[in-house]
């Protein structure tokens, strides 16, 4: 089997998270400068086989659009125009920032650590990847 990769974008920083090669665990991969997140996927996908890309989708609580929600739109497109053998999914990322930062508190990180946002990028991506691995168990 291939890796299932998680992506939380944004404006300045995305979170990647990763599955193992059954697709049992997810993990935090890294946090890139969103401008060189292509790059960053391009050499990834060199190295590792991905069977599916899933995309944090931006939206308010009443399913209206965020402000995030058209540049996801716009990654969305590029990363299947780039990537067209690799199917994408788009995921709910309501509350996974919250949720990746009550984790950090119960994980016992310093502060200093929970301030580094790239570390809620990558959390909140490992959030909506367990959350999907949960979803199809």
């Amino acid at each position: 089997m291939a890796r299932i990769i998680c992506i939380d974008y944004g404006g300045k920083r995305t979170g990647l998270a990763v599955t193992d090669p059954l697709q049992i665990i997810a993990t935090a991969l890294t946090t890139v400068a969103t401008k060189d997140l292509f790059p960053y996927l391009k050499d990834y996908f060199s190295k590792e086989l991905v069977d599916l890309i899933l995309i944090g989708e931006p939206l308010n609580l009443d399913d209206t659009a965020t402000h995030a929600t058209p540049l996801v739109a716009a990654a969305v497109i590029r990363l299947q125009k780039e990537f067209p053998h690799i199917p994408l999914k788009k995921v709910d990322e309501r509350f996974t920032s919250k949720m990746a930062s009550r984790a950090m508190v119960e994980m016992g990180m310093k502060k200093k650590d929970r301030q580094v946002k790239g570390n809620i990028d990558q959390i909140a991506a490992t959030i909506m990847l367990q959350e999907y691995l949960q979803s199809i168990s």
